[in-house]
């Protein structure tokens, strides 16, 4: 019996290890070679050397234009706040307005003291026509009149600054003060801007504000604005900030830029010229972490690794790998193989 089981094992184990020697060796599939691959359309370019001016951004903000802090010409409590913060108001609208009763009664008086100068100068041109009282005496009654209109005068210009207004149309940015608070000069209860007309303010370090100059179009890039805009210079502050060295610069953008106030930014200083090599940016096919175009010769795609620069516009500056004259592929690189055939299309 255990001679039996020996006999039956043996060959089991034996059909086993083929088994396993067959899975491991097993040769993996290949990949059809360059030469059996179809021939695809493809367009090229030559790779171009030019002189690129040469940018360095710096960032900035976007503020508006137009902007003020809102604050009462006298003292005096707060009775109501008829803006809010986001609303949007018109040049003269009234924001707010304050309890003066101690105005109120100052402008009574000082008209009750005119009615008296009124009176006593109409007595005093009927002497004066009597003859019964003097020139000099008249023109001090006179004087005491006109003293009267113009404490009148002042006491109502005072109360009318009861009623803060806005100096501009604009929208209101925050609100500093609530109803009962005590609004003074120099203590503000709103803050408004005007959000169609806003600029990109950027501190400019010393080494570059020399390559600035009033009325310069430069590029800014603004978040969560699609495309860059072109904004001109306005002001270039003459002295530097002793802190951080720069200058501060302010550039108008257009009225239809889609910036906001508040946006961070940054604006293409121009730090002098370099000769390049480009490529259009489709040339270029990204494969994990390598960066690849291909290159014509002889009617076959020849795959070149690369090593790209700074993103010109549609074109990408190319560090290394390709050569300048030579015909890379534009349009249809991204699924071609080293060797491939390919026909090119004519323009």
């Amino acid at each position: 019996m255990t001679t039996m089981k020996h006999r039956l094992w043996i060959p089991c184990m034996a059909v086993a290890a083929g088994l396993v020697a067959a899975g491991c060796h097993e040769a993996p599939k290949s990949k059809a070679p360059a030469d059996e691959l179809p021939a695809v359309q493809v367009q090229v370019q030559a790779a171009a050397t030019g002189v690129h001016r040469a940018l360095d951004e710096v960032v900035g903000t976007v503020r508006a234009r137009t902007r003020a802090a809102i604050e009462a010409k006298v003292s005096g409590r707060i009775a109501r706040l008829l803006a809010a913060p986001g609303a949007a108001v018109e040049a003269g609208a009234v924001l707010a307005e304050l309890d003066l009763q101690e105005m109120k009664a100052r402008v009574e008086q000082a008209r009750a003291v005119m009615q008296q100068a009124d009176r006593e100068m109409a007595r005093i041109k009927t002497l004066l026509a009597q003859g019964a009282v003097t020139q000099a005496e008249f023109d001090a009654v006179e004087s005491r009149q006109s003293v009267a209109k113009a404490t009148v005068n002042e006491a109502e210009t005072l109360m009318g600054y009861a009623k803060v207004t806005a100096p501009f149309s604009g929208v209101i940015t925050r609100k500093l003060a609530d109803e009962g608070s005590l609004a003074a000069p120099g203590r503000p209860i709103f803050e408004m801007e005007d959000p169609g007309s806003l600029r990109f303010e950027a501190d400019i370090p010393v080494t570059l504000v020399e390559q600035i100059r009033m009325g310069d179009r430069l590029r800014v890039v603004m978040a969560s604005v699609d495309q860059p805009v072109e904004g001109v210079v306005s002001e270039i502050e003459p002295s530097a900030d002793p802190a951080s060295r720069t200058f501060r610069v302010r550039l108008d953008l257009p009225a239809k830029s889609g910036a906001r106030a508040g946006l961070f930014g940054r604006v293409g200083i121009p730090s002098g010229e370099s000769t390049v090599l480009t490529v259009p940016t489709n040339a270029v096919v990204v494969r994990g972490q390598l960066e690849q175009v291909f290159a014509v010769n002889q009617e076959r795609a020849q795959l070149r690794l690369v090593r790209t620069g700074k993103r010109l516009g549609a074109e990408v500056e190319i560090l290394s790998g390709v050569d300048p004259g030579e015909k890379v592929v534009i349009e249809g690189a991204k699924g071609l193989v080293d060797g491939q055939k390919v026909v090119v299309k004519q323009p």
